[in-house]
């Protein structure tokens, strides 16, 4: 048995590439393994949501995402006979540098952070399948068989990142609770000819039998389809994943039930998807965790799941990577390292769960083949579509929808890294609270203060009269800015997933290091030599 890294990340969809981009830049060594040769395609996330965007920005991806996404969006909204029209639009959303949705194809994002992952010196080792795994107190064993064998490593810490059928998950004994949908998805890549609908944005239609999509980002074909139908469960595929396909005939079939007068002229890949929610009874369990797919499952409605990923990605990465340092916890010790990884469960799993019920409740309005849903899509909603363009020119509710499905209303106010020094901190986000954006002054021209946050690690930002920090009191993975449009003695510290974690109305060193201390960021437990 060999010593191994710091993190074996199992899974290189969107949350293990990011988690093992997170712990690598918060000083962890990274392994990742992938039991597929190749990627999976073609993709069935297709958008990144504000938040989202927010969390990858310190990872320096945000750019590269950006310019393989249609930020300005438009869509066709098709109640019954009528149509309603939404465009770009100027969300009141001023506290983040992405008040947009973003359409762009999960096999875009792969790309962009394998490619970070790999300028890091971390490749995805593909056809590298975890076999079998325990947790060792100390340490995890896990068994990796690939072409070239099998081999055994140890290593502190494992994620996992391998979807519904986890085998970290199987591993680490966790339960798994939730049931499937009576609804499938239908996903299809076609081309539906020069003849289509003269219209190059997303096309929806609301219909008895259910949603039907039709996005201009087909990767074997200019149109992606995606729609729900009832399920037989005749098929057997595995949930989540792309089943048997479907003929081209159903294919046509369900946009002429659409109300659709358009021909498929060519069908490029088509499949099934069994549909399920679940959440798993607890996101870690010794030296073992849980992240995206493999710890919750959701309808597609809001498009959560890649984004709910990769937010857990951000959140778990610094901190395995903090932990994994030679002194993580000190003074705290042993304990102090508990509650940093506890407090990704205590964190994470509550949001997980409201986002359950938040997919669950549109989904039942989108897909639902029950009389009253479809009552509502086939009779009121053509019925109330008059007020429709009323309500989208609504700047602040259209903004407010946004911010939830987006989680940018997510905080952690209950977890042990939200702490809060004294004096009290008027004025300022809680501890636990997402840090919103804002125009700052740092001595120079104004700037936005997530663009001066815009890098791995801990930021500590200080008013204007604030006494200057001790620089032996904070590690390498720490930066200080003092705000000079802001006035007061006080200070706060933000994580580096964006959220507060300690605040307080005037510096209190002892305070503010127990804090770096408890979170692995102290001068005594900062990295390797």
């Amino acid at each position: 048995m060999t010593e191994a890294v710091d993190v074996l990340v199992v899974g290189a969809g969107p949350t293990g590439l990011t988690l093992a981009l997170q712990a690598h830049e918060h000083g962890a060594h990274v392994r990742i393994v992938e039991r597929r040769p190749e990627a999976f395609r073609p993709s069935r996330a297709l958008i990144l949501h504000p938040r989202t965007l927010e969390v990858l920005r310190p990872l320096g991806v945000t750019d590269a995402l950006l310019g393989l996404a249609d930020t300005a969006p438009t869509a066709r909204l098709h109640l019954g006979p009528h149509v309603v029209r939404a465009g770009p639009a100027d969300l009141a959303l001023p506290d983040t540098a992405f008040p947009h949705l973003s359409l762009i194809r999960q096999m875009d994002v792969e790309r962009v952070l394998a490619a970070a992952l790999a300028d890091r010196g971390v490749e995805v080792e593909r056809g590298t399948e975890l076999v079998a795994l325990r947790d060792g107190g100390r340490g995890a064993d896990a068994v990796l068989r690939s072409g070239t064998g099998t081999e055994v490593i140890r290593c502190p810490f494992v994620a996992g990142c391998d979807g519904p059928d986890s085998t970290v998950r199987a591993g680490a004994g966790i339960g798994w609770h939730g049931r499937p949908y009576a609804v499938e998805a239908v996903l299809a890549d076609i081309d539906l000819g020069r003849e289509g609908f003269g219209h190059d944005g997303a096309e929806a239609f609301a219909g008895r039998q259910g949603l039907l999509l039709l996005f201009p980002l087909g990767e074997r074909a200019p149109w992606r389809l995606l729609a729900t139908r009832a399920s037989d469960g005749a098929h057997g595929a595995a949930f989540g994943q792309a089943g048997p396909a479907v003929p081209r005939a159903e294919l046509q079939r369900l946009l002429s039930d659409a109300g659709l007068d358009a021909r498929i002229e060519r069908l490029a890949w088509s499949a099934r998807v069994p549909l399920q929610y679940r959440l798993a009874r607890r996101f870690r369990r010794g030296r073992l965790f849980l992240a995206g797919d493999a710890a919750h499952t959701y309808s597609p409605a809001t498009g959560q799941g890649m984004n709910a990923g990769i937010q857990d990605a951000v959140n778990l990465g610094w901190k395995l990577g903090f932990a994994a340092g030679p002194s993580a916890g000190a003074p705290a010790g042993e304990v102090g390292t508990e509650v940093l990884l506890d407090s990704y469960d205590r964190e994470r799993r509550p949001v997980a769960y409201r986002r359950l019920l938040l997919t669950h409740a549109a989904f039942w309005a989108e897909a639902s083949t029950g009389r009253v849903p479809s009552w509502l899509r086939a009779v009121a909603a053509p019925r109330g579509a008059p007020a429709v363009p009323v309500l989208l020119d609504h700047r602040r509710l259209v903004a407010e929808g946004i911010r939830v499905i987006s989680q940018l209303r997510v905080h952690y106010r209950n977890s042990p890294l939200s702490v809060e020094g004294t004096p009290h901190l008027r004025g300022a986000p809680r501890p636990g609270d997402r840090l919103p954006d804002a125009t700052v002054s740092a001595g120079g021209t104004p700037q936005r203060l997530h663009a001066l946050l815009a890098r791995p690690g801990v930021h500590l930002l200080l008013q204007r009269d604030a006494d200057p920090l001790p620089d032996a009191s904070h590690g390498p993975h720490v930066d200080v800015l003092r705000l000079m449009n802001s006035p007061g003695r006080g200070l706060m510290a933000v994580r580096p997933d964006g959220h507060v974690g300690y605040t307080s109305g005037a510096p209190d060193a002892a305070g503010l290091n127990r804090w770096l201390a408890l979170i692995g960021a102290a001068a005594t437990s900062a990295g390797r030599p």
